[in-house]
């Protein structure tokens, strides 16, 4: 008899968000930020310097944000689990009564959400309530490392266009070719991401374009203001 497999992207939650939100980072702040230093009429070694730092900045940043961020969900998910196992030491008839009741919930027959609480209490008490009391599985807990480490390494890749070009490429050719190549990119990245999680295409690539184009107009607005001033 053959296995029906099927394909979900809960799986790719955690280090998809982490991933995405980090390459995004790294290709709109390194791209404004050398579009609004080579705007204020910086030498051609200010502007990769400014690109550089914030290659190394942002990457690290990334990384600890995102490590203190998920830490903090980790740890309250162990807190939930430490203090459901202590429950089911102290009352473990009231919690297999109260599993029961979140399948009635869900629509079995008290008759056999009882059968199912009490076969899944005596299999894995705490995992039965983890999943279906608390809402924790293997695949979507935290991993601050795994998360801290697609942030920096997706920064890092996003960034690194806007620094080559900036080191390939004319001074005075900088900012066009940083601005268009970064758009292209932006709507090929919100396209990617929209396709990996089920998402229309267009308006996540669109969404992301959006905000980047707005992010490195404002920029080289103020850093050739600024250059003016100065």
């Amino acid at each position: 008899m053959k296995h029906h497999s099927e394909s979900h992207r809960v799986d790719r939650i955690g280090w998809l968000r982490a991933a995405v939100l980090g390459a995004n980072d790294g290709l709109i702040s390194t791209s404004s930020l050398i579009i609004g230093v080579a705007a204020a009429q910086a030498d051609a070694s200010a502007v990769l310097l400014a690109g550089l730092a914030g290659l190394v900045g942002g990457s690290l940043s990334m990384a600890a944000g995102e490590y203190v961020s998920v830490s903090s969900q980790a740890d309250s998910e162990s807190a939930d689990l430490e203090r459901e196992r202590h429950e089911l030491a102290a009352a473990p008839e009231a919690e297999r009564r109260e599993l029961a009741g979140i399948y009635v919930a869900r629509g079995l027959t008290p008759e056999l959400a009882d059968q199912v609480a009490t076969q899944l209490s005596a299999h894995d008490a705490l995992g039965a309530h983890a999943r279906d009391e608390l809402g924790i599985t293997d695949l979507t807990r935290a991993r601050p490392l795994l998360a801290a480490a697609a942030s920096a390494g997706s920064f890092a890749l996003g960034a690194l266009l806007p620094l080559l070009l900036a080191v390939a490429v004319q001074p005075a050719q900088v900012t066009a070719a940083i601005f268009a190549s970064t758009l292209v990119l932006l709507l090929a990245l919100g396209a990617l991401a929209a396709r990996l999680g089920g998402a229309q295409l267009l308006p996540g690539a669109v969404r992301v374009g959006f905000w980047g184009v707005i992010a490195m107009a404002v920029t080289g607005l103020a850093g050739h203001f600024f250059g003016v001033s100065v």
